[in-house]
């Protein structure tokens, strides 16, 4: 590896335009992995910019930093990913990508629909959970997130 295929946490920092705090943070996260120069200075590999830009996206579409790093966990440590290398993490990834998106088209079009038709009706409203039935389902909003409500009499 050549001098020049390494970085500062500062050359990383206007690269990416994350605060070197930021990188910091995922450093200790386990997302990036620098090595040290012999005055101990952190210097990351050109392909961090790439891990850092795809730790950015995938953030903000919502996943979660355990997420993320079983994503990039696929990458190998020490060189730059290659296309194969993140070929592989990519199909995993779109996966659970697809999956959100499944869901969060469901949860949209249930949402237009209740607050659409402004009715509230005891008997399709997807809001109405009488005496809390949807607990049985676990927690949250389980009607919305695709649980079936009981069959509720007028």
């Amino acid at each position: 590896m050549k001098g020049s295929d390494l970085l500062s946490i500062g050359d990383l920092s206007e690269r990416t335009g994350l605060s070197v705090s930021a990188i910091r943070f995922y450093e200790e996260k386990g997302l990036v992995h620098p090595v040290r120069n012999r005055g101990g200075q952190r210097r990351f590999l050109r392909a961090d910019i790439r891990r850092l830009s795809f730790v950015l996206v995938a953030q903000e579409f919502g996943f979660t930093i355990s997420e993320i790093s079983a994503q990039l966990a696929g990458l190998p440590e020490g060189r730059a990913p290659n296309k194969a290398d993140w070929t592989r993490i990519s199909r995993e990834f779109r996966k659970h990508l697809d999956e959100r998106i499944e869901r969060m088209t469901a949860l949209r079009n249930k949402l237009d629909a209740c607050i659409g038709c402004g009715c509230l009706s005891m008997k399709s409203c997807r809001l109405y959970n009488a005496g809390d039935a949807a607990s049985r389902h676990g927690r949250g909003p389980r009607y919305l997130l695709g649980d079936k409500p009981d069959v509720v009499e007028a």
